[in-house]
Order: C-alpha cells, then structure tokens, then sequence
C-alpha cells in the first residue's frame, strides 16, 4: 500500500458549520466591560450622580449599552462604578467578573490608566505592553480613552482611572497568564469588545501570543503541546526547557509554527497522541474535530511499512478512530514501529510547512501522557 505526499492544509474559517437548534449567545470582553465601567465612573464624576447604565462605542463603531451594577461616588471624588461581565454563552474564566473602574481627577491633562487589585502586572516582554505595567491590551487601553473623551476635555483636564477585578487573582489560575509573564491577577482583552461563543478565533491569538513571549526570552526552541497530559509528558522529555517555552498549541499547530519561524525560532518539538498525529501527518495543520478527521488510509499504510500483516492493516484502515488504530498497533505488538513511523511523517509535514527553516523532533505519548511510545528519533520507547 502507497501513501502519496498530503498538500498542507489549515483553513482559515469553516465554510460550513453545524445548525444549532439555538443560537449561541454572544457576550462581552473584559476590555468592554472595563470601558463602560470607566466612563459610568467618570460621568458619575463629572454630574455628582451615580449612574444606572452606559453606553459606549466598540472599535467597529457600533454603541452598545450596559447596565452599571454598582456607582458610587464621595463628595469631591473618587467615583467608582462595576460592569459585571457576561461572557454569553462561551466558556470564559472571567464570567461574572466584576470590572470596576475608580476614577478621580489628577492635576496634569490626559488620561492616567493603571491597574488595581485583580488585574496583573506584565514582567516579561514580549506583549507589546511596558514590562511593570498593568496587563491592559491596547485596544482597551483606545476603548477606554475614547469613551473617557467623551465625558470629559482629556486636552484641558487631567483623569486617573484605575481597573480593578475582585478575585481576579484566583480568576487567572485558570489561564495562561502566569506562563507569559502576567502575574497577580487577569489580563484585560478584547480586540472588538465581543465574545463570540467558543471562539477559535481568540485561541489561535493566545497560542501565537505565547511563541512571541517565549522568543522575547531569548529561547529557540518551541515545544508545542496539544494538551495538559501531553505537556507533563513534554516536560519530562525536556526538563532543561524553561515553562516559557511549552506552548499548548490544542488545534493550532499551523499557526504556532507560522509564529515560531516569523520569531526566527530554530526548532520545533511537537508532543501529541495518536489522533492528532494522524491529522497533522496527513498536512492538516488546524486539526479541531469539527474541521478535519483521522485519515485511516494514511494510518493503514503506516501499518502496512511497520510491517504489520494485511488482516491488520486491513483493521486499522477501517478503525473507528486514531485511539482504536493505536490500540490495534498495540495489541499486534506493531506500536513502536508504526508510531515511529508516524512521528517522522508528521516531522517531515511540519518541516515542509516551516520551509525547512526549523529542526523538527516528534514525539507520540500513550493516553494518560505518562511516557513515550513512539517519536520521529531523538527519543527511544
């Protein structure tokens, strides 16, 4: 059995996607959030009434409106106003979040925005924000200016607005924040100002986030992961590598080597299990389930050049998924070969897309992420 070269493929968008009996519900980033906050608290500042609601304008123009679950204002200032984060129907970690911006005046024009308990403090760079300042992207960095210009002259008077988000510091545990650099609390994002449910979109931006950071370290060397199991296993493989350099790239593998060559990294090293090794040596570089599935064929002639007899190859081409090919090689005593096999297909992939500027070393690891079975040669079963 033959198996001809795969084009490469990581598609940008799906051109299709499954009907949902309803449609998910969008929300709202923290940077929006944060946005309405400062300008409730502003204005609260400027007419000595608390204010109900706000709206502001998001980057692409549109005013959206927002409820302002606490003002509050001292006579001669601060004013203080919370905008409680609704993240629609995505997943976020920062769901119910409480954005609150204090706001008071300062004796110089213009606008002094920094960041309070809950929002972290950036100590590498890397992020295009100032190493010791507040993990504030510049989107609402603009968004806030522009929606504090709307209340008050930033050219004849002089604002402090500080962000804050109680519990942001317990928030960030379940991000990447402290990985990149960002320590003590959330970072405040949003490049639009709307959360759009499950977003890849905004992955795929934190994944080629991190081989940035990672390469503003001064490492050469990206270790893309496509999980927490595969990460434990990758570390163990490479303790000498700081954390930095250990990217959970999940289905974006294309966009991390894209990333990784632009930084002028000079290896790659890809840890992953059978499923997505089967993607990725079949040249599919976005490898979601939703946007690509398992070539059996492909792991049929694997099978077939591991030396596997024609009633096996037979089972694995019909298998019903990258695990069951796995475990077919495994049972037959074929999993070492084949998975090799494997590891340097997907080697071979990933330095074709990089055009052959970076050294690629693949590695398989078994289900639980506890030791390798297979990789493309620097590492042994």
């Amino acid at each position: 059995m033959t198996y001809a070269e795969p084009p490469l493929r990581e598609p940008d968008l799906p051109r299709t996607a499954k009907v949902r009996p309803t449609a998910l519900r969008t929300g709202w980033t923290t940077g929006a959030c944060a946005t309405a906050a400062a300008k409730a608290a502003v204005t609260a500042l400027v007419t000595g009434e608390p204010q109900t609601d706000v709206e502001i304008g998001l980057p692409a123009g549109r005013r959206v409106g927002f409820a302002v679950a606490r003002c509050d204002l001292e006579q001669g200032g601060p004013a203080e106003a919370v905008v409680v984060k609704d993240a629609g129907d995505d997943p976020d970690v920062t769901h119910g979040a409480h954005l609150t911006a204090t706001v008071g005046w300062r004796d110089d024009p213009g606008l002094d925005l920094d960041g309070g308990p809950g929002v972290g403090t950036v100590t590498r760079p890397g992020l295009g924000l100032p190493v010791g300042g507040p993990a504030i992207n510049e989107t609402p960095r603009r968004m806030i200016a522009a929606a504090v210009a709307e209340v008050v002259d930033l050219a004849e008077v002089g604002v402090r607005v500080v962000i804050s988000v109680p519990g942001g510091e317990v928030m960030a545990r379940k991000t990447t924040n402290r990985r990149l650099g960002i320590l003590g609390g959330i970072s405040i994002l949003g490049t639009t100002g709307i959360v759009r449910p499950f977003s890849t979109a905004s992955w795929r931006a934190s994944v080629v986030q991190a081989v940035h950071v990672m390469a503003a370290q001064g490492e050469r060397t990206t270790v893309l992961c496509t999980g927490g199991r595969t990460e434990r296993a990758a570390r163990a493989l490479l303790p000498e590598l700081p954390e930095v350099c250990f990217v959970e790239v999940g289905d974006f593998t294309g966009a991390a080597v894209t990333a990784a060559v632009a930084d002028g990294q000079t290896a790659v090293v890809f840890v992953g299990m059978a499923g997505k090794l089967a993607k990725l040596a079949a040249g599919i570089l976005m490898t979601h389930y939703t946007r690509s599935t398992v070539d059996l064929s492909l792991l049929g002639a694997v099978t077939a050049e591991a030396g596997g007899p024609p009633e096996l190859v037979a089972e694995v081409a019909a298998a019903n998924t990258g695990r069951h090919a796995y475990e077919l090689w495994e049972a037959a005593g074929l999993l070492a070969p084949a998975g090799d096999l494997l590891c340097r297909r997907v080697r071979q992939v990933l330095r074709r897309f990089a055009g052959h500027r970076l050294t690629v070393d693949v590695a398989m690891v078994d289900f639980a992420g506890s030791r390798v079975v297979a990789s493309s040669g620097r590492w042994t079963a």
